[in-house]
């Protein structure tokens, strides 16, 4: 395949798509269509570097050593946090605290906050488009604590029936964990709407980032969100790290989430004494290399420019939803006024699963599934979807190739 590359915005894409070494690479003996971007993004050469740097550099233990190793990992593993802390506009730096990702940051929430305050017939709403782990950690503490959990609905057009959460709202509210932006629909959700309404009643408001944090300007103090949970591996970042927001005066009053190394100030026998905020939440040797290096994958977006990132990506979408639609039997599931650049699909008789080999074997990666999103499937009456999600190193080419492969395949499974 012969690639033209065209410019969106004033973004050089051919040299965004030559920062990134993967993209180079033949599956099956086709060039690599590389559109699942929502489950994980590739990572710019930028950011493979740092990681080699950290480990061929300065690899250390941090806060703890007093030698030159420690003292230079510590500096670069704090400078991610001012980084995080700048993205998303958080009004102090120890309101961010490392995690795996957005699965851990939402199950700290869920075990401490939660195990601390929720009492039988206190009530916990999140929405019908949650991914599992904005559904599970909720179910486990609500049937410890015998709380209710409610499910806002979701339309024909993949968007939160806002009518029936305000009904949903009560003073028996005392938390709502929602998710920004849908990974199986691509909607972005009225958060700030749903933040604002909840405060109304006295509840705590936690929004999942892990999509939007990558498409979407983040400013926790404006959203006036009580947390806020993201991913590093779907901004261009590597896998295993990600950050919590949580205000200051919520993350002082709950209680530690795991005990060992560094969340302490004191401990003897008879009593800890636990550190202050964020080291609190952040015992044992934590994921040195990767926090360090997620500070490129900010940056790599900055100097892009997210608003340019974006117009370009909302261009991908729309060009290949109108290319899309034209394939007789493909519906479109989620139809949203306001969309990332994501596209769920099923055409008519065809299974998912089948598109996605045949798809796989032109060297075109999409996901097909429930997304992890399986109340969703259910509510729709589907199995699962095709998904296509687009980053900034997409093409309209790229969509060219992958949608005269799926009337292809089309043609071949009916």
């Amino acid at each position: 395949m012969t690639q033209t590359i065209h410019r969106f915005t004033d973004l050089d894409i051919a040299d965004i798509r030559a920062q990134f070494p993967i993209l180079k690479r033949e599956v099956k003996g086709k060039p690599l269509v590389y559109f699942d971007n929502a489950a994980t993004s590739q990572k710019p050469q930028m950011v493979i570097d740092a990681l080699v740097d950290y480990y061929s550099n300065y690899n250390a233990n941090i806060h703890r050593g007093i030698h030159t190793l420690a003292e230079e990992a510590t500096a670069a593993f704090e400078a991610t946090r001012d980084i995080v802390q700048k993205h998303i506009n958080a009004a102090d730096r120890s309101q961010v605290l490392f995690t795996k990702g957005t699965t851990e940051g939402i199950n700290l929430v869920a075990q401490t906050w939660g195990r601390a305050n929720l009492k039988a017939g206190d009530e916990v709403i999140i929405s019908g488009m949650e991914h599992h782990s904005n559904i599970v950690p909720w179910q486990i503490v609500c049937g410890e604590k015998g709380a209710i959990l409610k499910v806002i609905p979701v339309t024909d057009k993949g968007e939160l029936d806002m009518e029936v959460f305000y009904g949903l709202l009560s003073e028996r509210t005392k938390f709502v964990s929602i998710v920004h932006v849908s990974n199986a629909l691509g909607t972005v959700n009225p958060v700030k709407d749903i933040i604002t309404a909840a405060h109304n009643v006295g509840a705590l408001v936690l929004v999942d980032g892990a999509q939007s944090t990558v498409h979407l300007d983040i400013d926790v103090q404006d959203l006036d969100c009580d947390f806020f949970a993201f991913s590093g591996h779907k901004m261009y970042g590597p896998t295993g790290v990600g950050a919590l927001y949580g205000k200051a005066d919520w993350l002082n009053e709950m209680p530690v989430y795991q005990g060992g190394g560094e969340m302490i100030k004191t401990v003897s026998f008879a009593e800890t004494v636990y550190n202050e905020i964020p080291y609190k939440y952040e015992a044992g040797t934590p994921n040195i290399a990767d926090v360090i290096v997620l500070k490129s994958a900010f940056e790599f977006i900055e100097q892009l420019g997210k608003s340019k990132i974006r117009a370009h990506e909302d261009e991908l979408l729309v060009y290949g939803e109108n290319l899309l639609l034209d394939i007789d039997g493909l519906k479109i599931i989620g139809q949203a006024a306001s969309k990332v650049s994501l596209t769920s699909f099923v055409i008519d008789g065809i299974h998912p699963q089948d598109v996605g080999i045949l798809l796989d074997n032109k060297g075109i990666a999409v996901r097909t599934g429930h997304h992890c999103a399986q109340p969703l499937m259910d509510r729709c009456e589907i199995p699962g979807t095709i998904r296509a999600s687009y980053a900034v190193y997409n093409t309209k080419e790229e969509i060219d190739v992958f949608v005269d492969a799926l009337k292809k395949a089309v043609r071949i499974l009916r």
